[in-house]
């Protein structure tokens, strides 16, 4: 493939689960190609048994969705998540051999169907087109911190330390209840209380909402911010980012953790009971890279910060160039 061929379309394929969207768009916004955002989402029974019932081809798509995805095909298209490993698994036969298929995160079968995956190391998914990040992939890097920084102003003049903290909710194996809330703010409010500085705090979609109301209330009087939805206006969470000189992270969410991680500062998260086991590899992975400390823990600091998408891109890059 030439140089010019790098020129041509990407796709970024996904459902509308904001995970998946950002790690697809992160890496296809790097690839300096037009990118093209397909939020398709496959009906049943294909959506049952994604992405290994391929029979029907596009019929598998609604018919609203049959037409954006058709020809003129791309030269690159990047998926992410289970739906759109059908997808991209789909286009190495519609498109043939001019467009490479990327998967990003473990298909559950052989990668061999995809020209290049993209499968986090805790994963432990093998094969001469795995490529294996240590993290989730996402856009973090000095220029949108900076970003971050210009577009929320006001967060800057929060009293210092500023401690980002990201809270996500409960999932298999991990519990993000009033317990471990009450401890988790037991911690952070005994911190500012002995070395000042501001809290500022965002929970996620998956955060339950007895769990926000008694953040809302331990904080009433604490400086900084809670936000838990657009109720409470815009997202500061570039802000957030860019301004944070600590963060502290619940353990349940690889993307949070990744995109923490790839800050610079000091990053803590607190576990009150053992960690399903992919998710203690990762963590321990994060740990023996010196990205990720205990909460108890003096936070160094700053730390190198995990940017693993440019890397990543720069691999995929030299796969096109090869093809």
């Amino acid at each position: 493939m030439s140089h010019q061929a790098l020129q041509g379309e990407c796709w970024a394929i996904t459902d509308h689960a904001a995970g998946n969207q950002r790690q697809a768009l992160a890496l296809a916004e790097r690839m300096q190609m037009p990118v093209r955002h397909l939020m398709l989402s496959p009906r049943a029974p294909w959506s049952w048994a994604s992405p290994r019932l391929t029979l029907g081809g596009r019929l598998a798509l609604p018919r609203s969705q049959r037409d954006s995805f058709g020809p003129p095909w791309p030269e690159l298209a990047i998926g992410c998540g289970r739906n759109a490993a059908l997808l991209t698994r789909m286009l190495r036969t519609l498109a043939g051999p001019r467009c490479h298929t990327v998967q990003i995160l473990d298909p559950r079968i052989d990668p061999a169907h995809w020209d290049t995956v993209i499968a986090p190391r805790h994963d432990r998914l093998s094969g001469p087109n795995v490529l294996q990040p240590l993290g989730s992939l996402n856009p973090i890097d000095d220029a949108w911190l900076q970003d971050g920084r210009d577009a929320w102003p006001a967060l800057g003049d929060f009293p210092t330390p500023r401690v980002g903290v990201l809270v996500g909710g409960p999932r298999k194996g991990i519990r993000i209840d009033d317990e471990y809330i009450q401890s988790l703010l037991e911690k952070l409010l005994a911190r500012q209380r002995a070395e000042g500085g501001s809290l500022l705090v965002l929970t996620s979609r998956r955060t339950p909402l007895e769990v926000i109301e008694r953040m809302r209330a331990a904080l009433r009087d604490v400086p900084g911010l809670l936000w838990s939805g657009p109720m409470d206006g815009n997202n500061p969470y570039p802000g957030v980012m860019g301004w944070a000189d600590q963060l502290v992270v619940t353990p349940d969410s690889v993307n949070m953790l990744s995109e923490a991680c790839a800050v610079g500062c000091a990053v803590q998260t607190m576990t009150l009971a053992p960690l399903p086991d992919k998710l203690k590899r990762f963590h321990l992975s994060l740990r023996e890279a010196e990205s990720l400390h205990d909460l108890d823990a003096i936070p160094p600091a700053r730390q190198t910060p995990l940017r693993e998408t440019a890397a990543i891109a720069q691999m995929l890059r030299r796969r096109l160039l090869a093809d």
